[in-house]
């Protein structure tokens, strides 16, 4: 059963009149059925509603019976029907999406049956039928857990147990979870040169001001998708600041996804929200000019795709010490392949797309790393940007080859190291859904805490409201920082209540790394992150000198 606040978010209750219960029944009504619009958010957000919300909701509902009831009474009157004929029986339901794999449901009969005693039969579209009862007038709230996203066709059947009276009505519910579809890595926007911007020539972003990029209808993206998963690069910057990527048609988030300072070339991965309109919006926060180029790796749609599946972070490569590649730095302008399906806790088949975290370290001179599926040509896009000597991470989400493979390509003409740690993949079978959100920073050291102090670590603890997540999205951003180090992720031992119970315990800090920066350096970073069974994430500054966190959540995967 679900909680009454929840039900009261449901969508509209659409009635149906008895059309096959002998004469009590009003041959001619028709049944009328409108598809109610999914909720946007997530359950915190459905029962997080004004408490008068649930008012409403029952006021309208009832306010539909007496129209139905009054309806019935006057046809009744016009025919000349015998009371018992001008007896009527209706079913009604709304429908709220409040998870990635579940709906809620609100329904209830109205009769002129006195002391009507209603079955309720519900059909959930996927072989699973439950029966609940209650009296006519009053609402019976339910709810169902799916094993896979997209649309399911809900049939409710309510019978008077008495008078044996029934009336139906079905809907077409699309649940709010996402699933995600590799794309061959693409450029849609590039400010230099004018792709994606309508335009025939390059021209960098202005101050303070946002470009629109086409997502929805674009280099084979369908229509309908709701995320995407972008590389956004910063290029060509004059003044320090951050770009912040959002859903067209939404308010900008006080969120960021790029940080930069002047002349700095910085890539991130982005996943992104799409507008109704099929464009995302990305906002140069900065008082210069800067060019922006995003490239596609995947999108996310309402149907059954890929689901994501977290794995414990582990390094599949690195050429520093011949990990799972040739030992000695990578050549200028050649390419390696990268054996990824049955490596670091992946299944030996079926991963159709992978979550990396790549980094360049010691390069001889400035370019970039490609990282694209294998049997394909290296396409003109970039992973991660580098100048000479300098450390850097950027997270990707590769597609796989049909030899469990993919490439890496060093761009640059000098030599560079590569290192390359797992945290997920994608499957046809993976059991966790993507449920954007509206961009929220969740933590700030500079404004209301102390710096993280090197060798510690913060936890955040990830609301869920009985939903069982796989994973959350985060872009984690360092500034001020007092000298060199990296960032490693992980899901906590110990839970929220163990830690309220004293039971806590200090948790060990992973290998793998998730950015690395210098000293007086902002450096952010895209973290697909597990919460493992605590619920609860670590963030861990492994350098020796204290560092300020920044910590944004744009969605989460939540499992079936």
């Amino acid at each position: 059963m679900i909680s009454a606040a929840v039900a009261a978010a449901a969508v509209g209750f659409v009635p149906v009149t008895a059309q096959a219960a002998g004469p009590s029944a009003d041959p001619g009504r028709a049944a009328t059925a409108t598809s109610p619009a999914p909720a946007a958010g997530s359950a915190k957000d459905a029962t997080a509603k004004d408490a008068g919300a649930e008012s409403a909701r029952v006021k309208d509902l009832a306010a539909k019976q007496a129209k139905a009831k009054a309806d019935a009474t006057a046809g009744s009157a016009a025919s000349a029907r015998s009371a018992q004929q001008g007896e009527y029986f209706d079913v009604f339901m709304g429908a709220v999406n409040s998870n990635a794999h579940s709906v809620g449901l609100a329904t209830s009969a109205s009769t002129d049956f006195t002391n009507s005693f209603v079955a309720y039969d519900i059909d959930w579209g996927d072989g699973t039928v439950d029966r609940e009862y209650g009296m006519a007038g009053n609402n019976v709230y339910v709810d169902h857990r799916y094993a896979e996203v997209g649309t399911h066709r809900i049939t409710i059947t309510a019978t008077d147990t008495y008078h044996k009276v029934s009336a139906t009505t079905t809907e077409d519910i699309v649940l709010n979870g996402s699933e995600f579809t590799p794309h061959t890595p693409t450029r849609l926007l590039d400010t230099r040169d004018g792709t994606g911007t309508g335009t025939s020539a390059g021209r960098p972003l202005a101050p303070y001001t946002t470009t629109r990029v086409k997502i929805a209808g674009n280099g084979g993206i369908p229509a309908g998708v709701t995320a995407v998963a972008l590389n956004i690069t910063a290029t060509n910057t004059s003044a320090g600041g951050h770009v912040i990527a959002y859903a067209s048609g939404t308010k900008q988030p006080a969120t960021s996804n790029v940080n930069f300072v002047a002349g700095q070339t910085v890539p991130n991965l982005a996943i992104v929200p799409v507008g109704e309109d099929g464009y995302v919006e990305l906002a140069n926060r900065s008082e210069g000019t800067v060019d922006l180029i995003a490239d596609v790796t995947g999108y996310f749609a309402r149907s059954a795709a890929s689901g994501y599946t977290s794995v414990k972070p582990s390094r599949l490569v690195d050429t520093r010490a011949g990990l799972g590649a040739a030992a000695g730095q990578v050549a200028g302008r050649t390419t390696f392949g990268v054996q990824v399906a049955g490596q670091g806790g992946l299944p030996a088949a079926g991963v159709t797309a992978v979550a990396l975290n790549i980094t360049a370290t010691g390069p001889k001179g400035s370019g970039h790393l490609t990282a694209f599926p294998s049997g394909q040509q290296a396409p003109s896009t970039s992973s991660v940007n580098f100048t000479a000597g300098q450390t850097v991470a950027n997270a990707v989400i590769v597609p796989v080859g049909p030899d469990g493979k993919i490439n890496i390509r060093n761009g640059a003409w000098d030599p560079a190291d590569v290192i390359v740690d797992v945290t997920g993949y994608y499957s046809a079978d993976g059991k966790a859904a993507y449920l954007p959100m509206e961009p929220e920073r969740r933590y700030d050291s500079r404004t209301s805490h102390f710096p993280l102090a090197g060798q510690d670590y913060h936890y955040e603890t990830m609301w869920t409201s009985g939903r069982a997540l796989e994973a959350v999205v985060l872009n984690l951003t360092v500034t001020n920082t007092q000298g060199s180090g990296h960032l490693a992720v992980a899901p906590d031992p110990s839970s929220l209540d163990d830690r309220i119970a004293g039971k806590a315990v200090r948790p060990t800090p992973p290998d793998s790394s998730v950015l690395n920066w210098t000293k007086g350096a902002t450096v952010s970073n895209l973290v697909q992150a597990s919460t493992g069974t605590s619920g609860v994430v670590d963030i861990w500054n492994r350098g020796w000198e204290p560092t300020d966190l920044i910590v944004d959540i744009f969605g989460t995967y939540e499992k079936n």
